[in-house]
């Protein structure tokens, strides 16, 4: 072999990239295994796409010794393309538990679709997403960044629009698909300038590199900064870019729109992360201050937009947490602007890890009760909350408890101990007017998070329906109940497994 191709061959370490590799071999056994199996079998697919999330979230457990790096430069070890440290299995643990808990959703609604959603398709394109999501956190060069984007996003306009003959659940896969491709597109013109000014798309050569970068080609660099940022922006649905978000919520099969409200944002999330803080620290004083203004106009639109909703309304439940989630996004932005401002810039990061992962399994809770009761109210009103309490004491108490978690109100300790983290990270870094914005809004979301809970045990309109509740939809209730409660009996544990190690 030729000295040139040797130095182009890579070793591949197969265990650090097992849990993204797992998920998507699983998701093409199930898209060959579709075509051999008979109607009446289909739903042995979703047992086995849970089997295969869960196997791969079990992966993350061996690499949990140490940082592993994989497909790095042979001229320079310490440069590479794929790495797992603590930041990373985070993440991944967030998103392939995120799916897993989607995928046990959609076992349910599969059913319920009565053959009107395609079931082999369905679980190729949620286990093909959710394979690109969890090779996000662990991209270290721009082009890896952007492909696991796009293998995130890609499936999941499928998954918005996937119902047959609906023109709402089109609309909105429409709406995603144009907004999404915009923000890639800008997104990745401004890693093209990143890469002209740089000559490198490894993201802590970037971070040497663009600190010296030629004054001919200072404009170029500052505007590919920039334009990369607009393009992440977009994928959290930070405000002005969150208009895509309700319509598509409401669209989109309920365990997809969950699936979208926890695992789409940890992907633009860890996908903003990577590029601000590890590539681009140099130009704190560029992405701080427009994270900042982000974070105050995406809380302060999201919780405005979530008191305006009608309880009467069709959807109006859906599109409450859809309104709710953008706000949330605002309290998850806080503290990646801070870390501009901040000395420990790894803290300030661990407060948007930690709150993502509060974030993640009430708000996945919350979709499931309202898969629950879509069951029997399929236009999921507000108003159809009204005395679940007396047909369905556990599911209200439940829901009750995951609301006062996202208000952040006592017995909900976790959701509180997420509020002040992300609250002192901004005190901290000497953000005191964000911080202030912060508490106005926590004050307006209380309201409506709060006017819901009460609604749950008010007395009922008419006779309360009672049906038998399936496996898999009890399952994703009760993990993410018990997942709740005991995070609220010990937040400090959410703490230590948000302790980030990207620094």
């Amino acid at each position: 072999m030729s000295s040139q191709a040797q130095s182009l061959v890579q070793s591949v370490d197969w265990l650090a990239i097992a849990p993204p590799t797992l998920a998507a071999v699983v998701g093409l056994v199930v898209l060959v295994t579709d075509l051999f199996v008979g109607d009446n079998r289909k739903a042995l697919l979703g047992w086995v796409s849970v089997a295969g999330l869960a196997a791969s979230a079990l992966m993350l457990l061996p690499l949990l010794d140490g940082d592993r790096s994989t497909f790095c430069l042979t001229g320079d070890a310490a440069v590479c393309s794929y790495t797992a440290d603590r930041f990373t299995l985070v993440i991944q643990f967030l998103v392939l538990g995120g799916a897993l808990l989607a995928a046990l959703l959609s076992m349910t609604a599969l059913k319920d679709a009565d053959k009107e959603l395609p079931e082999g398709e369905f679980w190729f394109l949620l286990l093909s997403s959710a394979a690109g999501a969890a090779l996000l956190p662990a991209s270290r060069d721009l082009a890896t960044l952007i492909v696991a984007l796009e293998v995130a996003s890609l499936p999941a306009f499928a998954l918005v629009g996937i119902k047959h003959g609906d023109r709402k659940s089109s609309e909105a896969a429409l709406k995603f698909f144009l907004s999404s491709v915009t923000a890639t597109a800008v997104s990745l013109m401004g890693i093209s300038f990143v890469y002209a000014s740089t000559g490198t798309l490894y993201l802590t050569e970037i971070a040497t590199r663009i600190e010296n970068v030629d004054d001919q080609l200072q404009t170029l660099a500052q505007a590919g900064v920039v334009l990369t940022l607009v393009g992440f922006a977009f994928k959290t649905a930070a405000v002005p870019f969150h208009f895509w978000v309700p319509d598509t919520y409401v669209g989109a099969p309920l365990p997809v729109a969950a699936y979208l409200s926890v695992v789409g944002k940890a992907v633009g999330f860890s996908g903003l992360i990577l590029v601000t803080v590890i590539a681009l620290p140099s130009y704190a004083d560029v992405w701080g201050p427009a994270l900042a203004a982000l974070a105050a106009l995406t809380m302060t639109v999201g919780n405005v937009g979530a008191l305006r909703q009608q309880s009467t309304r069709a959807y109006s439940a859906v599109r409450l947490l859809a309104w709710s989630s953008v706000g949330q996004a605002g309290y998850l932005l806080v503290p990646i602007a801070a870390a501009a401002y901040s000395e420990d810039a790894e803290k300030a990061i661990g407060s948007t890890v930690a709150y993502a992962l509060m974030y993640a399994a009430v708000n996945l809770g919350a979709f499931a009760v309202a898969a629950l009761v879509a069951r029997t109210k399929p236009l999921n009103r507000v108003s159809d909350y009204r005395g679940l309490y007396a047909s369905r004491p556990l599911a209200a108490l439940v829901l009750g408890f995951f609301l006062l978690c996202l208000a952040g109100l006592p017995p909900g300790i976790i959701g509180l101990f997420a509020k002040v983290t992300v609250f002192s990270a901004a005190v901290d870094a000497g953000l005191g007017w964000l911080a202030v914005v912060m508490a106005v809004n926590v004050v307006i979301a209380l309201f409506y998070y709060l006017q819901w809970t009460t609604l749950l045990f008010r007395a009922p309109e008419g006779e309360p329906e009672t049906h038998r509740v399936p496996a898999p939809l009890t399952a994703a209730i009760a993990l993410t109940a018990v997942l709740g409660i005991a995070l609220s009996g010990a937040p400090q544990l959410i703490l230590r497994f948000s302790d980030t190690g990207l620094f």
